[in-house]
């Protein structure tokens, strides 16, 4: 079991009222006249970026006519979306977008992700992890840089603690040769990436796509999709550009986010062969 996570506990409580809701047909002029919550505050629970207090939770159990067992299961996650998060340390540095996103990750049960042109955060050493965000924000100031590593470090527990995220990571060859840092710093991120792959057999699969593979619904892109440990949960991606950062709740989206995972899955070499290819160019750089 993932471990929990106040930003997927406030998601699923939000997701439960809105199915309810929907299910006896309220809109929100409606339930603002049954409880006299407005419609944009019920609508920011539902989509679970605001907290509710248990006096107001109350209120909406009345009026949606939940038994015992549902109200106490929406108080117990209410309470866990009431906790505070690793990442509630580092608010002054994300935006909240980004912030909700660690939630997510912190949360899920499996991640699938692919990216293009460098190694993903969640497989980075310290070095180059500093090399990419003094690339990507050249005014960083040194402390703000260090943080911003800090949580990356952070973030990576969930490859290694009790019950560890399942991580399938698809690269381009490509992430393997942009010499972020320089060839001391590659060099290390790939050793480090070796070994990562050996210690963690059953939860890790780190495929790349080569140079000489064809095109595939992927290539050119970067994203992320999380899934979670209840079936009530779908699935969500999360996709970064150079000026925007968004999670993809809508299910069509998701879907065809899966898909072009999946084709790239189908280009990269085995695993047995990717690890073949790191080591190959980490020689390389030696």
């Amino acid at each position: 079991m993932a471990p929990t996570s106040p930003v997927v506990a406030r998601w699923d409580l939000g997701r439960r009222l809105k199915e309810k809701r929907d299910l006896l047909g309220l809109d929100g002029p409606e339930v603002r006249r049954l409880t006299g919550i407005s419609p944009s505050y019920l609508s920011d629970v539902e989509g679970g970026k605001k907290s509710i207090p248990a006096a107001r939770l109350d209120t909406l159990v009345g009026a949606y006519e939940f038994s015992r067992d549902e109200a106490e299961e929406l108080h117990r996650l209410r309470v866990q979306a009431g906790e505070r998060g690793w990442w509630s340390k580092y608010t002054a540095l994300f935006t909240p977008e980004i912030l909700r996103m660690f939630g997510y990750e912190h949360g899920a049960e499996a991640v699938l992700s692919f990216n293009n042109s460098v190694i993903i955060g969640l497989l980075q050493t310290r070095d180059y992890a500093q090399a990419m965000i003094e690339s990507g924000s050249p005014n960083t100031r040194l402390a703000e840089c260090g943080r911003r590593v800090e949580a990356r470090m952070i973030r990576q527990r969930r490859l290694t603690g009790d019950d560890p995220v399942r991580l399938t990571a698809v690269l381009s060859e490509a992430a393997l040769r942009q010499r972020i840092g320089g060839p001391d710093v590659l060099l290390a991120q790939l050793r480090h990436l070796a070994d990562l792959i050996d210690a963690h057999p059953d939860t890790l699969d780190v495929l790349i796509v080569p140079f000489g593979a064809g095109g595939h619904p992927a290539i050119g892109g970067s994203f992320h999709l999380f899934t979670f440990p209840t079936s009530a949960l779908p699935s969500l991606a999360w996709q970064e550009t150079v000026t925007s950062t968004e999670i993809i709740e809508d299910a069509v989206k998701v879907r065809e986010y899966g898909l072009a995972h999946a084709g790239a899955v189908k280009a990269a070499l085995s695993k047995s062969e990717s690890l073949d290819l790191i080591n190959e160019v980490a020689t390389e750089l030696n």
